[in-house]
């Protein structure tokens, strides 16, 4: 059975817009959560995001090109070109027929849908785009990922939810595994801030409303978080049969060595509230990576700052790692980034792998006083070091999707 290795890495984020400067704020605590300003916030219950700037799609596409894709596209992509060329991978040069691109989003091109949709009533339909529905489906992500490279291996675009970036990883991982693919392209992305959604959220009381104090609005596992901060980008990285990596003597960051998914089958919005689901998930994928509680060291948290999702993973962890729960520092990231949504689960696995590389787990910031209800001990307020081999990665999405994965730092 092949090994899945990471060997390149690309983002887009409220930190940032590269692996380098995205990691080096994260570890400092920064928060990337600032007032919404693309679009007049002043009847919003929420006027705050995570929102990506300095991000000119034009400068990097071409103004004809990049007029013909979604927010979320144009994150995805430029993350992948990043990822891509962090791996020093020539499509020349390697059998293009067993690259694959499994890259999600769980809301799409929604800024394209609300323009044409002012369009069609403001203008009339024949001044709606012919490109709209290409533009706004969530497969184009996927797909305009393989277009650029020329990748003609299975491309795939999961769509679980807040849970993508896990998902697209971890199925990634197990086509490497069966000798399907020598590359997969595998991530998530999402640009998903817009008046319409920002008010469903605000309205079903499930984003802060800290609008005056925009850095500490994320608050996971503290006692006065109420609600999470909707945030945009993307996550991707490339991960490569160790066989294929080798031969053509490439870095390699970490390996994806377990995964776990699972639905909670209670309810559309809500976690189950004693995070059963969350628990299966951690457990399927500590199974699959063959790795005992104990040999854990690190715990990168779905943690969103809601009240019940927080409480309900806390004491997933609690119940599945016993005794050892402990021991094991609990990260957050959302407490700086927001909620990605789907592409949090990419870009907290390259935190995550760099935590590992680096010896360094990021603060949980704004965490003042630990919820005792969320049944954790060990969660840091500040960057801690730590000699690290193995963490996990949690993330889980709207309907009860369950994705957890399982990273281990490369020893050869």
């Amino acid at each position: 059975m092949e090994r899945a290795v990471i060997t390149g890495m690309g983002v887009i984020s409220p930190l940032g817009n590269t692996v380098g400067e995205m990691w080096g704020r994260l570890k400092q605590g920064e928060s990337g959560i600032r007032r919404i300003e693309s679009f007049d916030t002043e009847r919003y219950k929420t006027r705050i995001a995570g929102t990506v700037v300095d991000f000119d799609a034009e400068g990097r596409f071409g103004r004809k090109e990049a007029r013909k894709m979604d927010r979320f596209v144009q994150f995805a992509l430029a993350a992948a070109e990043q990822a891509v060329e962090d791996a020093g991978l020539s499509f020349e040069q390697i059998d293009r027929e067993r690259v694959g691109v499994y890259v999600g989003s769980g809301i799409g091109g929604l800024n394209t849908l609300l323009e044409q949709d002012a369009i069609l009533r403001g203008r009339g339909p024949e001044r709606v785009s012919p490109l709209l529905v290409p533009m706004m489906i969530a497969n184009m992500a996927a797909a305009s990922i393989s277009i650029r490279f020329g990748t003609t291996g299975p491309t795939l675009a999961p769509v679980t939810a807040c849970s993508i970036g896990n998902t697209a990883i971890g199925e990634a991982m197990r086509l490497i595994r069966l000798g399907l693919a020598d590359v997969v392209i595998a991530g998530g992305a999402e640009a998903a801030i817009t008046e319409l959604s920002v008010a469903s959220f605000g309205n079903a009381h499930a984003l802060s409303a800290r609008n005056e104090d925009p850095a500490r609005a994320s608050r996971p596992f503290d006692t006065q978080r109420d609600g999470f901060v909707m945030s945009e980008g993307a996550g991707i990285i490339v991960l490569e049969s160790l066989s294929h990596a080798q031969r053509r003597e490439a870095r390699i960051y970490g390996e994806i060595i377990g995964y776990g998914a699972s639905s909670d089958a209670y309810h559309v919005v809500a976690t189950h509230p004693e995070g059963a689901g969350a628990q299966q998930a951690m457990r399927t994928a500590l199974a699959d990576a063959a790795v005992q509680a104990a040999e854990v060291d690190v715990i990168s948290a779905h943690a969103t700052s809601t009240e019940l999702g927080d409480r309900s993973e806390g004491q997933a962890i609690s119940r599945l790692f016993g005794g050892e729960a402990s021991q094991i520092p609990v990260t957050a990231n959302k407490s700086m980034l927001g909620h990605m949504l789907g592409a949090a689960g990419g870009v907290e696995a390259i935190a995550l792998i760099q935590s590992l590389r680096e010896g360094v787990i990021p603060p949980t910031a704004n965490l003042e006083q630990l919820d005792p209800e969320c049944g954790l001990s060990n969660v840091p307020a500040a960057a801690t070091q730590a000699d690290m081999r193995i963490g996990l990665s949690n993330s889980f999405g709207f309907g009860g999707h369950n994705a957890v994965i399982v990273v281990k730092r490369f020893e050869g």
